[in-house]
């Protein structure tokens, strides 16, 4: 693991070992005895499924919701062959979408998921009920819908450290604060104060690659007679995939003789995780007089690396793209390295069909110590690596309880830190010509977020109703996004850069030493939230939040909701909210360079797109503006069924409008006198810019859906079956796009995600054996390939089936194997731009991915 470690993550891990010890210590003071006055009473039957998101009164079963809230246990969570949590929930959550991100630059370390249709930063993300910082990845790159987004990295939470989920499928920033437009999560962490779980896991997709390896553990210890100490561990190791075939200009490279041609010369799959390895932490302290101390932390780090786009040897922009003749033809750019010009070196060498077999090239470059060719030293070409190494830790503390007048409170402070270090390898610095390095690490961004809450909370009772229940709160919120700069030679303007060589590490150059620094701002906000019970059978909830940002300014945000138990078995249940969400401190302030494919004078190429803050005069130029929020109104009506014969149904619609939406600008090609106003700024790298991107408040949409959930239990074939069915039909226009939106970006935002997709599950029980079956559809979607021009108007719908069979041996210890994708399906083929373009097999945003089947193997021992 890489020696650097921020001071936050050194104290996370101080605080991690020292409860630890405090746990252990304990545990050794507590008879077994003791231990088992703690546990609960099992023999009541099943627990009814309690949620605490969504309210501020008691915690309520998600019937009785006035909003849809799904609760997903941790066995359920773990009854899957996924290991990442994002893909665990899109199992079982309805409107939750997420794609692999094959060569989606940063989008490839942390991937977005997407809510409701909406991005993945318009979900809010909580742990225990309080707020999760943001990951440092912006993505960039996120297949048109999530483009730009700056959401928390939900998978550095490991699976086997979760008692519940609970997922609020409705907005709630009247409640919550920004983000929660589409809904909120939150990971409810396991508090058993004896016990523990150890699980090893192996898989490999049917094609024989991605090798998975992991192994993943809890305990529960007590801490005095009065706490619980629970730890998780989870750590991972996974090979790269491949689906790809050869591209035609690699392959007529070797038809030409160039043997040094790799096939494929373009990798398109899942990346490689070196090392992923989670810890959290769960505390809590009984204080007597019906007060607790509570404390969770965590610490992770992964490193992830994964492909990029093949630089053609004949032409490749900056690196050996010399232009063209009088006559069209391909020349090779060569450089002189006498610093006087004094070689002479050719500026007229054709390519050809194979440039290493051209005379003039062997014999005044190759041989000629004046002059070079990047052909030299990669006489194939090359596909850089690029990945980073992401690291995050938090530490949340606080104290509940109940205060004089039975008014109840919670008392909390937190700090959360994410960091990613950029790397890429087998690549250079073109302007450094025969002195550069192949490796670089191009810089760090870093996101810091500190909290301080507090909520109060009272149930009324009154003559004329059933009861209020009162809630109000403080917070005070203070974030940074450092971005600091990578190795000088990243980008060093050296000294063939005035000769047309590109400058800075090609594929993702690095940032400058001049543009490092770090932004920050803070926000306090308060907020008043009351249930109404007017009757046994209505209740009325009524939220109000007002919050003020050092940066934009100030907003306020409204929501009411209601529930009617109509009939003994049948209740309905409906709000209306207004929210926003505030734009990230990074998409105000970022620079990044990205590599994309584009079409430009009606051809298809890679381009270098810089990412600009918005206020930069050259963003100002292209029409960027200083963002503000997103301002969203959403409706939500449903009904719930829970019927005498164990039947548990839901169905609600939604309704968000969201206007000026926050995304990174189409990319804009930069004119000569754009690039000359860019050197006049000391942008000494301009002039390996293509295109220029900036974040923007450019588009309004309206999304509208049905998500339907059903439960129910029946004893057959002498044991028990339950199934469960997750529904969603989801539908987007984008009712208003500014000029820095473009048509392919409108369709991708309207048609990318499947508009129908839906799982019904069946898990059976019998005796020691369980059998899991899981069928799950995903609707027809468009892509724009690479987000280049390139229409692929209809990907098929698809369907897969996941499968899963375990044996309990004896109490303590179970075997699992089973397969996700088990009848190896694929999408549709690319047929259209698979070898013409890049050399990815299949549509690269397809919703079942494009690996194909995957089994997997578990052991796990329980004590």
């Amino acid at each position: 693991m890489p020696a650097h470690i921020s001071k936050l993550s050194k104290s996370i891990k101080i605080a991690l070992t020292s409860a630890a010890t405090i746990g252990l210590v304990a545990s050794f003071g507590v008879s077994a005895q003791e231990q088992n006055n703690n546990e609960a009473d099992t023999t009541q039957g099943p627990v009814e499924k309690i949620a605490i998101v969504g309210t501020r009164a008691a915690p309520r079963s998600v019937g009785d919701s006035p909003v849809p809230v799904d609760i997903i246990g941790g066995e359920e969570i773990q009854n899957q062959g996924s290991t990442n949590m994002i893909d665990l929930l899109q199992t079982v959550v309805p409107s939750l979408n997420v794609n692999e991100q094959p060569i989606n630059d940063a989008s490839t370390l942390v991937r977005p998921a997407n809510l409701r249709g909406m991005a993945s930063d318009h979900t809010l993300i909580l742990v225990n009920g309080k707020r999760r910082h943001r990951s440092a990845v912006i993505t960039f790159l996120g297949g048109g819908l999530s483009d730009g987004a700056q959401g928390p990295d939900i998978s550095v939470i490991p699976a086997i450290a979760i008692k519940q989920v609970e997922v609020l499928r409705d907005g709630a920033a009247a409640q919550y604060g920004s983000d929660a437009i589409a809904g909120v999560v939150n990971f409810v962490l396991k508090d058993n104060q004896d016990g523990g779980t150890f699980e090893a896991r192996y898989g490999s997709y049917y094609e024989g690659d991605g090798d998975m390896y992991q192994v993943a553990g809890n305990i529960g210890l007590p801490m005095t007679e009065d706490g619980f100490a629970n730890f998780s561990m989870e750590y991972k190791e996974s090979d790269p995939t491949s689906r790809s075939v050869q591209r035609d200009d690699a392959a007529a490279l070797a038809a030409a003789g160039n043997t040094h041609i790799q096939n494929p010369a373009q990798v398109w799959g899942n990346p490689e995780f070196v090392y992923d390895f989670k810890f959290f932490g769960n505390f809590g302290l009984d204080l007597g007089n019906d007060r607790e101390a509570y404390m969770f932390v965590n610490w992770a780090e992964r490193e992830v690396e994964g492909g990029f786009y093949y630089r053609n040897p004949h032409n490749r922009g900056g690196v050996n793209d010399g232009g063209t003749d009088a006559d069209g033809n391909q020349l090779l750019l060569v450089g002189d390295l006498t610093g006087d010009m004094s070689g002479n070196c050719p500026t007229d060498i054709r390519v050809g069909d194979n440039v290493l077999e051209n005379p003039r090239y062997i014999n005044e470059v190759a041989n000629n110590p004046d002059c070079f060719a990047f052909n030299e030293m990669f006489p194939g070409g090359f596909t850089p690596k690029f990945g980073g190494v992401l690291t995050d830790a938090s530490f949340v503390a606080g104290t509940r309880g109940e205060m004089t007048n039975e008014w109840m409170y919670d008392a909390s402070v937190s700090i959360g830190q994410n960091e990613v270090d950029f790397f890429i390898r087998n690549t250079v610095n073109p302007s450094l010509g025969p002195d550069t390095p192949t490796e670089f690490n191009p810089g760090k961004y870093i996101q810091t977020e500190k909290r301080a809450n507090f909520d109060i909370t009272k149930f009324f009772e009154m003559d004329s109703i059933e009861g209020m229940n009162f809630a109000a709160g403080l917070e005070y919120g203070h974030e940074s996004y450092e971005a600091i700069a990578g190795d000088a030679k990243s980008y060093e303007v050296g000294p063939l850069a005035s000769q047309g060589f590109g400058i800075g590490s090609n594929g993702f150059p690095g940032l400058s030493a001049k543009f490092q620094g770090k932004d920050s701002r803070h926000s306090v906000a308060a907020y008043v939230d009351m249930e109404f019970n007017i009757t046994y059978d209505l209740l009325f909830g009524a939220a109000i939040r007002y919050e003020d940002f050092s940066d934009f300014g100030s907003t306020t945000k409204g929501k009411l909701s209601a529930r009617w138990q109509m009939m003994e078995n049948w209740a309905l249940r409906g709000a209306v909210a207004t929210g926003f969400k505030a734009p990230t401190i990074g998409q105000s302030n970022v620079r990044n360079v990205t590599t994309a494919f584009a079409t430009v004078g009606g051809e298809t190429k890679l381009v270098d797109r810089a990412t600009l803050p918005p206020t930069d005069p050259i963003s100002a130029q292209k029409g960027a503006t200083p963002l503000q929020p997103e301002e969203s109104t959403s409706y939500s009506m449903g009904l719930v069924g829970e019927l005498d014969n164990g039947l548990f149904l839901t169905i609600d619609y939604y309704h968000i409008e969201l206007e000026d939406r926050i995304s990174t600008a189409s990319g804009i090609e930069l004119t000569p006198e754009d690039i000359e106003a860019l050197l006049a700024q000391g942008v000494t790298d301009a002039s390996s810019f293509s295109q220029v991107s900036f974040f923007t408040n450019d588009f309004d949409t309206t999304t509208e859906g049905v998500d339907v959930v059903a439960n129910y239990n029946m004893e057959m074939f002498g044991g028990d079956t339950k199934f469960s069915l997750a529904y969603n039909w989801t539908s987007t226009e984008v009712d208003d796009a500014g000029d820095n939106v473009s048509a392919e970006r409108v369709r991708m935002l309207e048609d990318n995600l499947p508009a129908v997709r839906y799982s019904f599950t069946a898990n059976h029980t019998n005796g020691d054996w369980r059998v899991l079956g899981r069928l799950n559809y995903f609707g027809s979607i468009y892509e724009d390939h690479l987000d280049s021009g390139l229409p692929i108007d209809h990907i098929g719908s698809e369907y897969t089936l996941d499968l899963e069979l375990g044996y309990h041996f004896n109490d303590h210890f179970s075997m699992i194997v089973g397969a996700k994708n088990a009848l190896d399906n694929t999408p549709d083929r690319n047929t259209l731009w698979d070898t013409e373009i890049a050399g990815a097999k299949y549509p690269v945003t397809s919703p079942i991915g494009v690996n194909g089947g995957f089994y997997y193997i578990r052991g796990i021992y329980e004590f």
